[in-house]
Protein backbone atom coordinates (compact mmCIF):
# COMPACT_ATOMS: atom_id res chain seq x y z
CA UNK A 1 0.00 0.00 0.00
CA UNK A 2 3.15 2.43 0.58
CA UNK A 3 3.97 2.07 -3.00
CA UNK A 4 0.69 2.87 -4.22
CA UNK A 5 0.74 6.06 -2.40
CA UNK A 6 3.91 7.25 -3.11
CA UNK A 7 3.05 6.54 -6.91
CA UNK A 8 0.34 8.90 -6.62
CA UNK A 9 2.17 11.27 -4.24
CA UNK A 10 4.69 11.30 -7.06
CA UNK A 11 1.97 12.28 -10.03
CA UNK A 12 0.46 15.10 -7.64
CA UNK A 13 3.34 16.17 -7.13
CA UNK A 14 3.61 16.81 -10.79
CA UNK A 15 0.56 18.84 -10.81
CA UNK A 16 1.18 20.43 -7.67
CA UNK A 17 5.01 21.33 -7.91
CA UNK A 18 6.04 20.00 -4.45
CA UNK A 19 5.41 17.40 -1.67
CA UNK A 20 3.47 18.77 1.32
CA UNK A 21 1.50 17.52 4.12
CA UNK A 22 -1.82 18.64 2.14
CA UNK A 23 -0.84 16.68 -0.75
CA UNK A 24 -0.10 13.45 0.90
CA UNK A 25 -3.42 13.75 2.99
CA UNK A 26 -5.50 13.91 -0.31
CA UNK A 27 -3.71 10.54 -1.80
CA UNK A 28 -4.59 9.02 0.97
CA UNK A 29 -7.68 10.20 0.77
CA UNK A 30 -7.97 9.69 -2.76
CA UNK A 31 -7.13 6.52 -3.15
CA UNK A 32 -9.47 5.13 0.40
CA UNK A 33 -12.26 6.85 -1.55
CA UNK A 34 -11.67 4.74 -4.97
CA UNK A 35 -11.08 1.52 -2.76
CA UNK A 36 -14.12 2.16 -0.87
CA UNK A 37 -16.40 2.10 -4.21
CA UNK A 38 -14.06 -0.55 -5.59
CA UNK A 39 -12.68 1.56 -8.41
CA UNK A 40 -9.30 0.98 -9.76
CA UNK A 41 -7.33 4.64 -9.95
CA UNK A 42 -4.91 3.33 -12.84
CA UNK A 43 -8.02 2.51 -14.69
CA UNK A 44 -9.88 5.99 -16.02
CA UNK A 45 -13.48 5.96 -14.22
CA UNK A 46 -15.47 7.65 -16.75
CA UNK A 47 -18.75 7.49 -14.25
CA UNK A 48 -16.45 9.13 -11.26
CA UNK A 49 -17.03 12.55 -9.92
CA UNK A 50 -15.77 14.09 -7.59
CA UNK A 51 -16.72 16.97 -5.13
CA UNK A 52 -14.07 18.46 -3.12
CA UNK A 53 -14.56 20.81 -0.69
CA UNK A 54 -11.51 22.65 -0.47
CA UNK A 55 -9.47 24.62 -2.83
CA UNK A 56 -6.04 23.45 -1.60
CA UNK A 57 -3.51 20.94 -1.86
CA UNK A 58 -5.96 18.21 -1.41
CA UNK A 59 -7.77 18.77 -4.42
CA UNK A 60 -4.38 18.81 -7.06
CA UNK A 61 -3.70 15.42 -5.28
CA UNK A 62 -7.25 14.75 -5.40
CA UNK A 63 -6.94 15.19 -9.47
CA UNK A 64 -3.91 12.67 -9.83
CA UNK A 65 -5.41 9.93 -7.87
CA UNK A 66 -8.91 9.90 -9.66
CA UNK A 67 -8.00 11.40 -12.87
CA UNK A 68 -10.83 13.94 -12.17
CA UNK A 69 -10.72 17.39 -13.51
CA UNK A 70 -12.66 20.93 -14.05
CA UNK A 71 -11.74 20.24 -18.00
CA UNK A 72 -13.54 16.97 -18.01
CA UNK A 73 -16.29 18.51 -15.44
CA UNK A 74 -16.10 15.61 -13.19
CA UNK A 75 -14.48 17.03 -10.60
CA UNK A 76 -16.59 19.60 -8.66
CA UNK A 77 -15.25 22.33 -6.44
CA UNK A 78 -17.72 22.89 -3.36
CA UNK A 79 -16.89 25.76 -1.31
CA UNK A 80 -17.04 24.49 2.28
CA UNK A 81 -13.16 25.12 3.47
CA UNK A 82 -12.75 21.43 4.76
CA UNK A 83 -10.45 18.79 3.76
CA UNK A 84 -12.21 16.43 2.41
CA UNK A 85 -14.46 14.63 -1.01
CA UNK A 86 -17.03 12.90 -1.89
CA UNK A 87 -16.24 10.11 -4.66
CA UNK A 88 -19.57 9.53 -6.51
CA UNK A 89 -19.95 6.93 -9.04
CA UNK A 90 -22.70 7.88 -11.65
CA UNK A 91 -22.99 4.19 -12.92
CA UNK A 92 -23.55 2.26 -9.46
CA UNK A 93 -25.54 5.74 -7.70
CA UNK A 94 -22.85 4.83 -5.09
CA UNK A 95 -20.90 7.62 -2.98
CA UNK A 96 -18.09 7.94 -0.17
CA UNK A 97 -17.21 10.82 1.30
CA UNK A 98 -13.90 10.89 2.85
CA UNK A 99 -12.14 13.14 5.40
CA UNK A 100 -9.33 13.24 7.89
CA UNK A 101 -10.17 11.37 11.05
CA UNK A 102 -10.41 14.01 13.63
CA UNK A 103 -8.62 11.92 16.74
CA UNK A 104 -7.36 15.29 18.79
CA UNK A 105 -4.20 13.69 19.58
CA UNK A 106 -1.27 15.68 19.32
CA UNK A 107 0.96 14.44 15.76
CA UNK A 108 4.41 15.79 15.55
CA UNK A 109 5.23 15.24 11.63
CA UNK A 110 2.55 14.93 9.76
CA UNK A 111 4.41 13.58 7.15
CA UNK A 112 5.78 10.56 8.37
CA UNK A 113 1.80 10.04 10.77
CA UNK A 114 0.02 10.31 7.44
CA UNK A 115 2.62 7.66 5.60
CA UNK A 116 3.03 5.37 8.99
CA UNK A 117 -0.24 5.89 10.53
CA UNK A 118 -2.40 2.85 9.13
CA UNK A 119 -5.19 4.01 7.00
CA UNK A 120 -8.33 3.29 9.35
CA UNK A 121 -7.05 5.28 12.18
CA UNK A 122 -6.28 8.14 9.60
CA UNK A 123 -9.91 8.09 7.46
CA UNK A 124 -13.02 8.53 8.09
CA UNK A 125 -14.95 6.94 5.22
CA UNK A 126 -19.18 8.35 5.03
CA UNK A 127 -21.48 6.75 2.71
CA UNK A 128 -23.49 9.64 0.94
CA UNK A 129 -25.95 10.09 -1.40
CA UNK A 130 -25.64 12.72 -4.43
CA UNK A 131 -27.88 13.84 -6.66
CA UNK A 132 -26.39 15.34 -9.91
CA UNK A 133 -28.14 17.22 -11.96
CA UNK A 134 -28.25 16.95 -16.00
CA UNK A 135 -26.46 20.39 -16.80
CA UNK A 136 -23.65 19.10 -14.06
CA UNK A 137 -22.68 16.10 -15.89
CA UNK A 138 -19.76 15.51 -18.18
CA UNK A 139 -19.96 15.51 -21.99
CA UNK A 140 -21.24 18.43 -24.17
CA UNK A 141 -22.56 21.10 -22.96
CA UNK A 142 -26.49 20.58 -22.91
CA UNK A 143 -27.14 24.35 -23.90
CA UNK A 144 -25.09 27.51 -25.45
CA UNK A 145 -27.39 30.56 -25.25
CA UNK A 146 -25.90 34.13 -25.61
CA UNK A 147 -26.59 36.58 -22.57
CA UNK A 148 -29.19 38.82 -23.70
CA UNK A 149 -27.11 42.18 -22.41
CA UNK A 150 -23.19 41.42 -23.14
CA UNK A 151 -23.53 38.68 -25.91
CA UNK A 152 -21.32 36.35 -24.09
CA UNK A 153 -22.21 32.73 -24.29
CA UNK A 154 -23.93 30.88 -21.33
CA UNK A 155 -23.38 26.93 -21.25
CA UNK A 156 -25.48 24.42 -18.95
CA UNK A 157 -28.37 26.26 -18.16
CA UNK A 158 -26.53 28.90 -15.82
CA UNK A 159 -28.12 32.03 -17.09
CA UNK A 160 -31.17 33.55 -15.16
CA UNK A 161 -34.38 34.65 -16.54
CA UNK A 162 -34.74 38.50 -15.91
CA UNK A 163 -38.01 39.42 -17.20
CA UNK A 164 -38.48 36.60 -20.32
CA UNK A 165 -34.59 37.47 -21.28
CA UNK A 166 -31.56 35.34 -20.69
CA UNK A 167 -28.79 36.96 -18.38
CA UNK A 168 -25.56 35.62 -17.51
CA UNK A 169 -25.11 35.72 -13.60
CA UNK A 170 -22.60 38.78 -13.45
CA UNK A 171 -25.79 40.24 -15.63
CA UNK A 172 -28.58 39.73 -13.78
CA UNK A 173 -26.96 39.80 -10.62
CA UNK A 174 -25.37 42.92 -11.06
CA UNK A 175 -21.62 41.60 -9.99
CA UNK A 176 -18.54 40.81 -11.12
CA UNK A 177 -15.39 38.77 -9.83
CA UNK A 178 -13.01 41.17 -11.24
CA UNK A 179 -13.98 45.01 -12.55
CA UNK A 180 -13.32 46.71 -15.87
CA UNK A 181 -11.03 49.24 -16.79
CA UNK A 182 -11.22 52.32 -18.17
CA UNK A 183 -10.44 52.98 -21.68
CA UNK A 184 -7.78 55.44 -22.72
CA UNK A 185 -7.66 57.97 -25.61
CA UNK A 186 -6.69 55.20 -27.91
CA UNK A 187 -9.51 52.46 -27.07
CA UNK A 188 -7.28 50.29 -25.16
CA UNK A 189 -8.08 49.00 -21.91
CA UNK A 190 -5.62 51.19 -19.47
CA UNK A 191 -2.43 48.43 -18.50
CA UNK A 192 -3.62 46.48 -21.83
CA UNK A 193 -0.87 47.10 -24.55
Amino acid sequence: MQEEIEAYLAKAKGLHGDVCPGLLMGTVLGLAGMRALGLDPSRRNRDLIVFVEVDRCMTDAMQAVTGCSLGHRNLKYVDYGKFAAVLYDHASGRAVRVSPKQSGEAVGDVMEHWRSTPEDRLVELEKVEVEVMEDDLPGRPRSRLPCARCGETVMDNRGVDVGGKLLCRPCALGTRYYRSLPEDATGARRGVP
